[in-house]
């Protein structure tokens, strides 16, 4: 299950060091659609946890990723129509998707105490993943100052996500 778990956490992982190992640099509108699809994906899997989870304080963490998650999301769309960008789909989006889409059926399967588990298991692999990406590819590819800095925001604000997860796990065991 831990391998299942950490997909996602892999495909980020992975993608960021192929990039940057190949000396690829994401545009903009690219690192646009990456982080959108991120959030979006984090929304999702919330949101089913909303429903779903049996524990308040797992309840509690996913409102808190619906708010936040959409909030951030809503600044960058802003951000991308203030700056005539157009967010660009690749590769990695779609990758995300088809492994987020993907976790939300496997975690959908499950109830009770396993999902409490299992969501909370995901969002702190998920968010590792995505800070990873956002500090060593992201942010320092991204050319936009405006962008760049919508991108540091997000990584303070998720990685207190990360620390959140963090503790909601340590007190499920």
């Amino acid at each position: 299950m831990f391998v299942r778990l950490s997909a996602t956490v892999a495909a980020l992982s992975l993608v960021a060091s192929a990039a940057l190992a190949q000396g690829a640099k994401p545009t903009d509108p690219q690192i646009a659609h990456i982080a959108y699809t991120a959030g979006v994906i984090d929304i999702a899997a919330a949101k089913q946890a909303e429903t779903k989870a049996s524990s308040k304080d797992v309840k509690a963490f996913a409102a808190d990723m619906v708010r936040d998650h959409e909030a951030v999301n809503k600044q960058a769309l802003d951000l991308v129509k203030k700056l005539k960008v157009t967010p660009e789909d690749n590769d990695t989006s779609k990758t995300l998707s088809k492994q987020a889409a993907d976790k939300l059926a496997e975690l959908g399967k499950l109830s009770g105490a396993a999902y409490d588990k299992a969501y909370v298991a995901n969002e702190v692999a998920y968010h590792k993943a995505v800070n990873g990406a956002l500090e060593t590819l992201l942010i320092p590819s991204a050319s936009n100052a405006e962008l760049k800095s919508l991108l540091q925001t997000g990584l303070k604000i998720f990685q207190g996500h990360q620390q959140h997860a963090e503790h909601v796990a340590a007190d499920l065991k």
